[in-house]
């Protein structure tokens, strides 16, 4: 079985963001307000299956506009590089481009 989350943007009657954090299999979900909440509410969601997560898929309402879903990438950015810093070395897999062949 696979574990899949979403991660849903949303915008609340105050036009902020939080994010509704949903596991798939058995449809609990949890409202994070910022990245601190995210971080320990998928944790939380995650010891079910060991710390394992198959696939976070990030989705936004309609009414999410571009530089709200920018401003979470800036942010998440931001925590993976002091994650990466903490433990000196790269949780993020990185693709190496290949080369064209001629």
């Amino acid at each position: 079985m696979a574990v899949v989350f979403t991660a849903t943007i949303k915008l609340d009657d105050n036009e902020k963001w939080f994010i509704e954090l949903k596991d798939e299999t058995d449809e609990r979900s949890e409202i994070c307000f910022d990245m601190n909440e995210f971080e320990k509410n998928i944790e939380k969601l995650g010891d079910d299956y060991g710390g394992h997560i198959d696939e976070v898929k990030w989705l936004k309402d309609e009414n999410v506009p571009p530089f709200v879903v920018d401003e979470i990438r800036v942010i998440m950015a931001e925590h993976r590089a002091k994650i990466e810093e903490e433990r000196g070395e790269t949780i993020t897999p990185i693709v190496e481009k290949k080369e064209k062949e001629n």
